[in-house]
């Protein structure tokens, strides 16, 4: 058993490199015409009540807790956060201010949203015409002086523990990082699950690694996201009812999620946190998850995250941490 176990690691990148080499020129689009029919088809809107405000967090349960707990086994634990990025450039145009105050004090100043900051957004973070998840559609001057009512950070006080599940696509390509544009569709997700024996399930926070933190590190910085010219990899709009599917609670990557070019822009990251209810953890840095997953020859393990408690705010930094 032991050789066996020792074994698995390089036995699974011989498997997993035969997973499909996606890209996005290979994905058949999703029309706007479909993406206008899942908003209704595939909405979680009323699945818990018409007061719910945490959406697919519902889906973590105290017996889904208590499963993640058990994956805690080696007493490993990783930081998925990259380091504070105090430097402007053309993928981080609001950087952190870190100011010595004394010897002793300091503080810290953030516009967190975006495409540098690890984060994590609220339900009350996207919106369609002023309507966010669940049918919340505040009053506009209220929330702007008092922030949101309904489905902001705060209700994250007490964390976030589930099982997590990483798809490292980089190190099963035997590439230190994506190329901008290319798309992962749902037979590289599913190509994933059948190499390495893990599905998807109910309550499961999803991580996506594409490798940015890798290329920028080796390339330097690069206009990313939706803005016009942005290139980025990463999730393709036609995973979406995959995910529904599939019950994920929680979605993370070190990009946004969603691949860029696309004839709908951000549309996996905006329909997750509007119709699913799916909290999104944007910008991590999945290196050294990656690293000691492939250490431990395993690809779920015990994640927990705990926002800073923002009465009425969009989100949080986050410092998400993993444990084996």
């Amino acid at each position: 058993m032991k050789i066996l176990q020792s074994c698995w690691p390089t036995l699974a990148w011989i498997l997993l490199a035969t997973l499909p080499r996606t890209s996005l020129a290979e994905q058949e689009e999703v029309t706007p015409a479909e993406y206008e029919r899942w908003k209704t088809e595939l909405s979680n809107w009323g699945r818990w009540g018409a007061d719910d405000e945490i959406g697919a967090l519902n889906l973590i349960t105290q017996e889904k807790r208590l499963e993640a707990l058990a994956l805690a086994r080696e007493g490993v634990s990783v930081s998925l956060a990259g380091d504070i990025d105090t430097v402007e450039a053309v993928d981080n145009p609001n950087p952190y201010e870190h100011t010595m105050l004394s010897i002793s004090s300091d503080q810290l100043n953030v516009r967190y949203h975006g495409i540098a900051h690890t984060h994590i957004d609220a339900l009350a973070h996207v919106n369609d015409d002023g309507t966010f998840y669940n049918g919340y559609a505040p009053d506009p001057e209220r929330t702007l002086a008092e922030g949101h009512e309904r489905s902001s950070i705060h209700n994250l006080k007490h964390g976030v523990l589930t099982r997590g599940v990483l798809m490292d696509f980089p190190r099963v390509r035997g590439v230190p990082y994506l190329e901008p544009g290319t798309a992962i569709g749902v037979e590289d997700l599913e190509a994933w699950e059948r190499e390495t024996g893990i599905r998807v399930s109910a309550g499961d926070a999803l991580l996506i690694r594409t490798g940015v933190w890798a290329r920028r590190e080796a390339e330097g910085p690069w206009l990313r996201g939706r803005r016009e010219g942005g290139r980025s990899a990463g999730l393709h709009p036609s995973v979406i009812p995959w995910l529904r599917e599939r019950d994920v609670a929680l979605i993370g990557s070190d990009h946004p999620t969603y691949v860029a070019p696309s004839n709908i822009p951000g549309a996996v990251h905006d329909f997750a946190i509007l119709h699913l209810g799916v909290h999104m953890m944007d910008n991590a840095d999945l290196r050294a998850l990656g690293e000691v997953a492939a250490e431990q020859g395993r690809w779920e393990f015990l994640l927990m995250l705990a926002p800073l408690a923002v009465p009425g705010g969009t989100g949080s930094p986050l410092n998400p941490i993993a444990v084996f």
